[in-house]
């Protein structure tokens, strides 16, 4: 028998190929980093995106109702309060909808608007995979947030550097509030796999889990950047 994949392997192998092919190595959050984006392009990303962050307490409860273990399903279900809030608290949902009418775009508009094609399709694919896997890799979708405070802390700069001409400083307060929560939902994630993936196949699968949701996530950007960059489509369609 294989031995089993240390967490220290583990990691090492998630931080090795994961890094390769994360989000802010694409072309649109590379333009979007230097500040090379137009106002309607910044905006289509927020719109648009605005799919995928409110897919995501719905990803997490499909991730709850394929695991039989109850103590995993009272710690996860904490995800989907941080996104759709609870008493007095904002949400991750509603920080996002700040952060559009903060840059310029009406509100109701970003709740109802369709997103465009591809970002649809690649989102749906990650709330498929949630629904029809077991839920163990459902949680390890959520291993990209490893990556994710080194992301926000350049998105915060170059906002604040390059679109303070249209994104209002309240705007930032999403994404003040996104590093921490990041990395105690990264660390979460992360314990429960290893915990729970107790051989080599389950680890296997848990790291084409992470793969996959990043691909995912670049799909997201081929689209916006495909509409947006490339053929400079309308933000709203008619």
């Amino acid at each position: 028998m294989a031995k089993l994949l240390t967490k220290d392997n583990f990691v090492r192998r998630l931080r090795a190929e994961g890094a390769r092919r994360y989000q802010d190595r694409h072309p649109f959050t590379i333009l979007l980093n230097k500040g090379k984006l137009s106002e309607k392009q910044l905006q289509a990303w927020i719109l648009n995106w605005f799919y995928f962050q409110k897919s995501l307490p719905l990803k997490d409860g499909a991730i709850i109702s394929n695991c039989p273990i109850a103590v995993v399903r009272r710690l996860w279900v904490s995800r989907i309060l941080d996104h759709d809030g609870y008493g007095e608290l904002e949400g991750g949902i509603e920080g996002w909808l700040r952060f559009a009418q903060a840059s310029g775009l009406d509100r109701q508009i970003v709740l109802t608007s369709k997103p465009i094609s591809g970002v649809g399709l690649a989102v749906d694919s990650l709330l498929n995979f949630a629904r029809k896997s077991s839920w163990i890799e459902g949680v390890a979708t959520s291993l990209t947030q490893l990556f994710l405070p080194a992301v926000v802390d350049r998105r915060i700069n170059a906002l604040a550097r390059y679109y303070n001409h249209i994104v209002k400083p309240e705007g930032l307060r999403y994404f003040l509030s996104l590093n921490a929560q990041a990395r105690k939902d990264s660390d979460t994630a992360l314990t429960l796999v290893i915990k729970y993936a107790d051989s080599n196949e389950l680890r296997e699968k848990a790291l084409r889990a992470v793969l996959f949701s990043e691909d995912v996530l670049w799909s997201i950007l081929d689209a916006i950047y495909s509409a947006f960059v490339v053929r400079d489509s309308p933000l709203h369609e008619p």
